[in-house]
């Protein structure tokens, strides 16, 4: 077997009014599909990520909190490019959304700092490093 890309990260949300508004108008992700689905009460949001894959985000009544801190097992966050960190964390603060100080990775050189979603699910901006 060999993988060739990621297709899709599911995500759970507590609201999905506020979780849409974030990763549509916030975060820039286009929408491919949205589904109700009444037996369920659960909508399903389908996002795409520009360059490839999508986030599918869903509502579920009664879904418990995920740990974030401190960091629990499972996946730990979800990763963005973006191409001007500086900028990209100025239209966060235009929203309301804190990022945390930007950094610098030790090992690529590339600059990254972190926000939340509305559920507090951590969101990671890497900037894009040209060599």
């Amino acid at each position: 077997m060999t993988v060739s890309r990621l297709h899709h990260v599911a995500v759970i949300c507590s609201d999905y009014a506020r979780a849409k508004k974030f990763y549509t108008q916030v975060l820039g992700l286009t929408v491919v599909a949205e589904t109700y689905r009444a037996a369920r009460q659960s909508h399903k949001l389908d996002l795409a990520i520009p360059g490839g894959g999508q986030i599918e985000l869903f509502s579920f009544p009664g879904a418990p909190p995920r740990l974030s801190y401190p960091e629990a097992r499972g996946l730990r966050h979800l990763a963005f490019t973006v191409t001007d960190i500086d900028a990209s964390v100025a239209a966060l603060a235009t929203e309301g959304v804190a990022a945390e100080p930007i950094r610098t990775d030790e090992l690529t050189g590339a600059r990254f700092t972190f926000c939340a979603d509305p559920d507090g699910l951590p969101i990671e901006l890497y900037e894009q490093h040209l060599n």
